[in-house]
């Protein structure tokens, strides 16, 4: 090897080191590695940066605004809710999220199956009180393992197939063919993820803040004419298991329900009062079904769906101290109404227009967006804060916006257009069609797992050109001796090291010549090779940066590097096992 080779794997070794030894950023970590390569001059600029124009992470950041997209009109929530359901233990959980995620990536594109289930993962953890670290890396790990069932589950199929009519005489390949291999690899995954998981996943659920450390509230909310509610009991509705907030009553037609029963059916015009922190309140509000009850609400000149949720804190000065909010006319003089107040963070009961404001009052408003603007430097209250992902959902777009997704998939999956194409097509229809704005579909996008994705193709390119990859693969391999099983073993350890490293498109593309010239030199059939390294490349388990939706769920699950390498690497083995054993069974030599 030369220099550059040398210098390539001084910077990879030292990446890992930080990556496994350390809580720095990854994607300070990657970039730091990435600079190095560029001063060594191991990469030129164009090389460096070459990942940031690859069209995989491009599709990674406008799948972001597609889910902008359903998550502002509530789709993401409706559709957890009916797939998921209720589970009573992670276990259960686990099943009921990686069967049909392993079902829908064998057909779909495992990157946007991941992009629109983080939000209803992350949301469906909250309400049934689940660690959401045990479900993410499941999420991802279903993704990957139904993506190798079927000739178009991934991307890395679709190259290998692609290297076999190039370069070899050996024919087509069916398009459950891989499944053969993958549909056993997939069933022994996820069984070992569920059997393994209360020792090898950590368990990270960010506490709810005590009640006496956060604002309580209490809030009405009316349940709609139309709210699909209605004749559905407590529990079914889903308003049982509240995450830091619970039912305290029911008042129907002047009469109260107190001490509610989980089997209390829901009928039009219920007033429901529930008791909880801000954030409880936030997830009543984006209810569909569900308004807040205070009738000033239905005066405010903007649409619902344009509002915003606002804390306020009453000032000394603020001319309705002393007065009640009815009486001081709240949403006439602020275009605003109050639909919870706190009290030395205690909650204040009885009817909002009855409240008399004293100095230091929190109140949650439902506002119009220019409030904040307006309202931070005003006398009348010392601090004005917007609660943060409190956006009221456009519930009647829910249909556009699900109607959108399927059509990108279905595009992208008949060939009519690329993933990316089809990704910023779609990504451009949320906007236009109003099912999210442009702030929110650029909020929206994490820039940490963009950096990260850009900056490991930099360092894969460094390990391709340079020589370093090579030299090591055909060193590896060649020490292996004339057997053919050992020969498949080394081609799949190879190839898996390479995509946790580099990419599985790389790996794959970087093994596929070394593995032929074996076969050849070795004098038996190609076959069980093309496989094994289509089985191994995709088997991206030990590391976040071995797989894109890998490094999707890395943030929102609160991972380390370390998690992937616990639960991930006996994976590898396991799919490994399973490939090497079946493949010349299946293909003979």
């Amino acid at each position: 090897m030369d220099v550059d080779a040398w210098l390539t794997l001084g910077v990879v070794a030292a990446m890992l080191g930080l990556l496994i030894g350390t809580r720095a950023a990854p994607d300070l970590i990657l970039v730091g590695a990435l600079t190095l390569l560029l001063v060594l001059d191991v990469l030129s600029p164009g090389e460096a940066l070459a990942g940031l124009g690859n069209p995989g992470l491009a599709t990674v950041g406008a799948l972001y605004a597609v889910v902008a997209g359903l998550t502002d009109t509530g789709a993401v929530q409706a559709f957890g809710a009916t797939l998921l359901g209720r589970p009573r233990t992670i276990a259960g959980a686990q099943l009921r999220l990686m069967l049909p995620v392993t079902a829908m990536s064998a057909f779909l594109n495992n990157t946007p199956v991941v992009a629109m289930l983080v939000p209803a993962v992350e949301d469906w953890s909250k309400r049934c009180s689940l660690a959401v670290s045990k479900l993410m890396i499941p999420l991802s790990y279903a993704a990957i393992l139904g993506g190798m069932c079927t000739l178009i589950g991934t991307s890395t199929n679709v190259i290998v197939y692609g290297l076999v009519q190039e370069s070899t005489e050996l024919g087509r390949i069916g398009f459950f063919e891989v499944g053969a291999v993958g549909l056993p690899a997939a069933i022994v995954g996820v069984i070992y993820i569920v059997a393994f998981q209360n020792r090898l996943l950590p368990e990270r659920k960010p506490p709810l803040r005590d009640a006496g450390d956060a604002r309580e509230y209490a809030i009405e909310m009316l349940v709609e004419s139309a709210s699909p509610m209605i004749g559905k009991s407590v529990e079914q509705a889903g308003l049982r298991h509240l995450p830091g907030a619970f039912l305290a009553e029911i008042e129907r037609d002047g009469m109260v329900i107190p001490a509610v029963a989980p089997t209390e059916k829901l009928c039009a015009g219920d007033r429901l009062l529930f008791v909880g922190v801000v954030e409880s309140v936030v997830d009543l509000v984006r209810l569909r079904g569900l308004v807040p009850a205070p009738e000033q609400l239905f005066k405010l000149d903007a649409p619902r769906p344009e509002r915003r949720l606002v804390e306020v804190v009453v000032s000394d000065t603020c001319p309705l101290v002393g007065r009640t909010i009815r009486d001081g006319r709240f949403r006439s003089r602020y275009n605003a109404v109050v639909i919870a107040a706190a009290r030395n963070g205690e909650r204040l009961s009885g009817k909002i227009g009855n409240i008399e404001l004293h100095a230091g009052d929190t109140l949650l408003l439902e506002c119009r967006p220019s409030f904040f603007a307006q309202q931070r430097n005003s006398r009348d209250f010392l601090l004005v804060s917007e609660v943060q992902g409190a956006a009221l959902p456009r519930h009647e777009r829910a249909w556009l916006a699900t109607g959108i997704l399927a059509a990108m998939v279905a595009a992208a999956a008949s060939e009519l257009l690329s993933m990316l194409e089809a990704a910023l097509v779609a990504a451009a229809l949320m906007i236009m069609t109003r099912c999210t704005t442009t702030s929110s579909a650029r909020s929206s996008i994490d820039w940490s797992v963009l950096i990260v994705i850009g900056a490991s193709l930099g360092i894969g390119q460094a390990l391709q050109t340079s020589g370093a990859a090579g030299v090591i693969a055909e060193g590896l391999i060649g020490s292996l001796g004339a057997n053919p099983w050992l020969a498949l073993i080394g081609i799949y350890v190879v190839t898996n090291a390479f995509t946790e490293v580099l990419t599985n498109n790389a790996a794959a593309v970087l093994v596929f010549p070394i593995a032929e010239a074996v076969a050849a030199s070795l004098g038996v059939s190609f076959w069980p090779f093309v496989f094994v390294i289509m089985m191994a490349a995709s088997a991206g388990f030990a590391t976040p940066i071995g797989y894109q939706t890998n490094l999707m769920v890395y943030g929102p699950g609160g991972y380390r590097f370390t998690d992937y390498i616990r639960i991930g690497l006996p994976l590898n083995v396991l799919v490994g096992a399973v490939t090497v054993a079946l493949a010349p069974l299946i293909w003979p030599f």
